[in-house]
This record gives structure tokens, sequence and C-alpha cells, in this order.
């Protein structure tokens, strides 16, 4: 079992990319793969379970009092990140449906998988949980009121909290509070320690399960308006590295240790496109397209993810400890 474990682990990016790229294909090619819809929540909501059983808790407790991170978090999404998006989005400005899809994604930071992907990174994971509550709350405000400045009345008026707070019941909340029970029952019992190793073994093939099912059930969608979401993939792709280079700089500026700073690149770049879907499904038939391009924003920023991985660990070095001279 443990090398099973360290086999995935050890190839996992490239099995990330093999998830995608088959997904895409199947997602294309079978008529029905749209039905995989309903799978993501259940999938995405047992890979946070795993991924908070890998928290200690004592440790998100630390992380709500590190006050300089959670400025950073804010002023980076709730303050650079509109700016940006705003710009962004001038490139649809003539489309009423791309230009409230694009806004409606890239004005929501993501509050799932961001932490697993920073983890992968070597981020600070436990800092983006515990920031989690407080970025999903901060947008189901702030929304509206950005929506308002950059589209005018009518973007606000078909915003609905519903979906926020159920995706933020399920995804949040549940799996949080079942791995703090089964870290509760491993101190006392050895079955929560079988449930835990057993949870933290299936890291990788339930992230390779949450790629797929998204892709696979979008890919269909997307291939349809193919030809109107061209333009979005330089906009996403774009958005991504933006964030990046503005996510280190806000590292130094509120100066984060590398694990943070790594987090807080993640925290920028990543959107809420899997909670936010709902809300774009429940828009008026004049918005039809808006869901599309949300989709849209997750495959390519499913894609960005995978090299983030890679890549931002080797931006954001940890610095070298100096080696003291042993004593004679």
């Amino acid at each position: 079992m443990n090398a099973v474990v360290a086999w995935l682990e050890h190839r996992q990016i490239g099995l990330y990319l093999v998830a995608i790229v088959a997904a895409g294909v199947i997602g294309l090619a079978a008529p029905g793969a749209y039905h995989l819809e309903g799978a993501i929540e259940p999938v995405l909501a047992l890979l946070l379970f795993a991924t908070f059983l890998g928290v200690p808790f004592a440790a998100i407790g630390k992380s709500l009092r590190d006050g300089r991170f959670l400025a950073a978090v804010g002023v980076l999404n709730f303050v650079v990140v509109p700016l940006v998006a705003y710009g962004l989005s001038r490139f649809v400005a003539d489309e009423q449906a791309l230009l409230f899809g694009v806004l409606l994604v890239l004005l929501t930071p993501c509050i799932d998988y961001v932490i697993v992907f920073a983890g992968l990174a070597g981020g600070a994971s436990e800092r983006l949980l515990a920031a989690a509550p407080l970025l999903m709350l901060a947008q189901i405000l702030l929304l509206p009121l950005y929506l308002l400045l950059f589209i005018g009345p009518e973007g606000v008026a078909v915003v609905e909290i519903g979906p926020f707070a159920r995706a933020f019941l399920l995804l949040i909340v549940v799996p949080l509070t079942a791995a703090a029970l089964v870290q509760a029952l491993a101190r006392r019992h050895r079955s929560g320690v079988v449930i835990e190793r057993t949870m933290l073994g299936l890291m990788v093939p339930l992230m390779i399960a949450t790629l797929f099912t998204v892709v696979a059930s979008q890919a269909g969608a997307v291939g349809d308006s193919l030809g109107q979401l061209l333009v979005l993939v330089p906009i996403y792709a774009g958005f991504l590295v933006v964030m990046a280079a503005l996510g280190i700089g806000a590292g130094r500026i509120f100066r984060l240790d590398a694990p943070a700073t790594r987090a807080l690149v993640f925290s920028g770049a990543t959107r809420n496109s899997l909670v936010v879907l709902p809300l774009a499904l429940a828009l008026p038939a004049s918005l039809s397209l808006a869901p599309v391009v949300v989709v849209t924003q997750t495959l390519v920023e499913l894609i960005g993810m995978v090299i983030f991985v890679r890549l931002i660990p080797r931006l954001i070095p940890r610095p070298r400890r100096q080696i003291e001279p042993k004593a004679a």
C-alpha cells in the first residue's frame, strides 16, 4: 500500500495531465458525459475531507491569528483582483453574456481545491484553510457591489446568495467538521488512525477523480460554443500570469515567508468557479452563455494549476539555512 501511494505521489503531476486530457476527449465524444456534473460536489467534498485531515487543527487556530497573511489575502483578492478583472473584461465588454460570466468567476476567490494545489506546491495550506470562511463571507458581500460598479444595476439583480451558502455548507463546513471528528477519534482509537491514513493515501486518486469529473462533465458544453469562447482563453491565461506576478509582489510587500507567499499566489490566481457555476446556471435566457464562460475558466485554470504546482516553488524558493560549522 505504501509503495503504491509513493508511486502515485511521485508521478502525480503527469497523472493529473493525463486525467485532464482523457476527460476532455471523453467529454467531447460521449453525449451523456454532462451527467457527471452531479458528481462534482461529492468528489470535491471527499477531496477536501482528505485535505482537511492532513492539516492539524491547532495550526488552523494559529493561522486565524495571523493578521498579516489574512490582510494580504484580503487586499490581493478584493482590491487587486477586481482591478485586474475589470481590465481584462474590457476585451469582451461588447458581449453581455461573456462580460457577466468573466466578472462573475474572476471576482470570486477559490475556497476549495486551492488548498490542495497550494499544499502540493509547498504552500501554507493551513493558512488558506483558516482564511476560507472569511473569503467566502467577503465575496458574498462584495460580489454584488463589484457587479454594480462594473455592469450596473442589472448585474446585481440576478445575484442569489443561495448557491454560495449551499457550497459553503457542503464543501467547507461538512468536510471540515468530519475531519475534526476523525482527528479527535484518532487520538483515542485506532479506527480514527486507519481512516486518516486511508484518506491521506487516497489524495492523488481523489484529485484525479475531481479533475476528470469536472473536465468530462463540462467539455461538451465548451465544445458546442467553442467559436465564441476562444477569446476567453488568453484572458484567463493572462489572469493567471498577472496574478502570479502580483501575488509574489504582495508577499514581499507584506513580508511573508515562502510557504505563505506560495499560498497567497494560489489564492489570488484560483477562482471559485465550481461555486459560482450553479449561480450562472440560474441566470436568465439572455445570459445563457454565462455558465459556459465560467466552465471555460475552470478548464484553463486546472491546466494552469498543474503548471503552478511545479513553477511556483521555483519562483518562490525556500531560503537556504545557513550551515553553522561544527564545534571542534
